[in-house]
């Protein structure tokens, strides 16, 4: 079985900064992570490969220091590693960042199995998944919580939903986002780290995903960040000194008068 996970690297710091230009984060020389929902749907990959074989290519799309998360995923076990890493693909939105990479799994080739995480922490959209699926015209099931059964060309799978969860069945190639109830992610072990340390990463531009250049980064992109602002704090509280009796009757007091 070949799988093909999406990982992303997001800031590790609230101290982010913006391109007073473009109003998109600056990434370079930002102290970053492995999106922690996406560590999830790569240990899931590298459990189904250790049950039934095959191989786990990971894939990202970033500046170069975005290597780290790739290096990182081949020391928990991923096979291969392709870093999609060019100035045109700079200030992405969903749309732009899923054509590039719908692009990139094409370039890569046959496949089973794509898994991304939920959502990644910096844009809370959870988007790109379910748009990647709907670009390559393949079966998508979001919020899967637990793979019961799956082969090269069938899945069994529990989604979860406000209410419980469902059991779907689906043919395969198909793409899942998975939620962090599906497993523990490893850390990598010693012998993965030295693979990793040495392991060749595939660097991948435009040209070599032949990608239309209008449909890529900014100017491939129908969302624009207009303006960002922190929102103004007000100090509405209330405080009520005494003793914890005294206090006590002053909250309930003070409750009845605004709700009556």
């Amino acid at each position: 079985m070949r799988i093909i996970v999406c990982i992303k690297q997001v800031p590790d710091t609230q101290d982010i900064k913006i391109d007073p230009e473009t109003n998109t984060l600056i990434r370079e020389g930002v102290p970053s992570i492995m999106n922690p929902l996406d560590a999830y749907a790569l240990e899931e990959a590298i459990r189904i490969k250790e049950k039934g074989g095959g191989e786990v290519i990971v894939i990202s799309m970033g500046p170069s220091q975005a290597e780290d998360i790739l290096r990182e995923a081949i020391g928990m076990g991923a096979d291969n590693a392709v870093l999609l890493t060019d100035v045109k693909f700079k200030g992405a939105d969903t749309l732009a960042t899923s054509y590039t990479l719908k692009k990139a799994i094409e370039k890569i080739g046959d496949y089973n199995l794509i898994l991304c995480g939920k959502q990644a922490i910096d844009g809370d959209t959870a988007q790109v998944g379910p748009e990647i699926a709907e670009l390559l015209g393949i079966p998508q099931v979001t919020y899967v919580r637990k793979i019961e059964e799956i082969d090269e060309k069938r899945a069994v799978i529990e989604r979860m939903t406000e209410w419980g969860y469902q059991v779907i069945e689906t043919f395969l190639p198909a793409l899942f986002t998975v939620v962090k109830e599906i497993n523990v992610p490893r850390l990598p072990s010693l012998r993965g780290k030295i693979k990793a340390k040495s392991a060749e990463i595939s660097h991948w531009g435009l040209d070599d995903i032949e990608a239309e250049q209008e449909r890529v980064g900014l100017s491939g992109s129908p969302t624009k960040v207009i303006k960002i602002f922190t929102p103004e704090r007000k100090k509405t509280g209330k405080k009520f000194v005494g003793t914890r009796e005294e206090a006590a009757d002053k909250i309930i007091g003070f409750l009845k008068d605004i709700s009556s």
